[in-house]
């Protein structure tokens, strides 16, 4: 009885599996293609009209819309609404990007306006860094004892009690203000530099002068010292001798002008 049932069992399976097979129904196949990829072709219209348009069911599928295949109804034909909207993203698109572009163009313009016009950056001037900071460094970093480990310990006693290192500080003073005032301002590069530029000429006038008066107070002091030597007859003259005298004389004479 178990093998009887099984045997059933077994062919039933059997008349099953041959009785499924592929369906392939071409016109829904023809439409998604037509729909999706390929062209609009009028004789892939399945079902077809048959011999002499006797066929029903044609025109159980057509009779209603006669119209439907002469008309290309394609989303993606060239003038579909597919191609429209692909089109009109693409138009978008290159309208964002000019828009970004220009917005690039004007953040990197108005990053150059603010480097160019922004003290707080006047430190990163390239022309600050290589040139002027070096150039201006002996006002901006100067100090009076600084300037007095030069001299003499003569000329340093004259220049203070004189007030020469009391003005020549004052000076330095209001010129280290003016460059941290151009440094730390808001103005154009161009202007910026020019100011540097004034202000390194004030200096190299100003460190003149106080290079002149410290020298003029070294000769005045040595004339001093040879005025006193000369009013005590200390000065002695170890080249002299009488003959000096003579030889001057005849070298007069030897080149008068008549």
């Amino acid at each position: 009885m178990k093998q009887f049932i099984f045997c059933v069992c077994m062919l039933l399976t059997l008349q099953t599996a041959f009785g499924q097979r592929a369906i392939e129904d071409k016109a829904i196949r023809y439409q998604q293609e037509r729909m999706v990829f390929k062209q609009w072709d009028r004789a892939k219209f399945e079902p077809t009209s048959g011999f002499l348009g006797l066929n029903p069911y044609y025109w159980l599928t057509w009779g209603l819309h006669p119209n439907y295949p002469d008309l290309d109804r394609r989303p993606l034909k060239p003038t579909g609404p597919q191609t429209q909207r692909l089109a009109l993203v693409a138009a978008m698109n290159a309208t964002d990007n000019a828009y970004k572009l220009e917005a690039d163009t004007l953040r990197n313009t108005s990053f150059l306006e603010v480097t160019n016009f922004s003290g707080l950056v006047s430190a990163t001037d390239p022309l600050w860094m290589l040139y002027y900071s070096k150039e201006l460094k002996p006002v901006l970093e100067y100090s009076p004892a600084g300037l007095l480990s030069r001299l003499t310990p003569a000329v340093r006693s004259r220049v203070l009690s004189e007030g020469i290192l009391h003005w020549y500080t004052h000076e330095l003073d209001m010129l280290k203000e003016r460059i941290s005032g151009a440094r730390a301002a808001n103005m154009d590069r161009g202007s910026r530099i020019l100011a540097y530029h004034r202000m390194l000429q004030e200096y190299r006038t100003l460190s003149a002068s106080w290079s002149s008066r410290t020298a003029t107070a070294q000769r005045s002091m040595d004339r001093s010292a040879s005025q006193a030597r000369l009013k005590a007859n200390k000065v002695e003259i170890s080249t002299w001798t009488p003959a000096s005298d003579v030889e001057i004389a005849r070298e007069v004479i030897r080149n008068r002008k008549f």
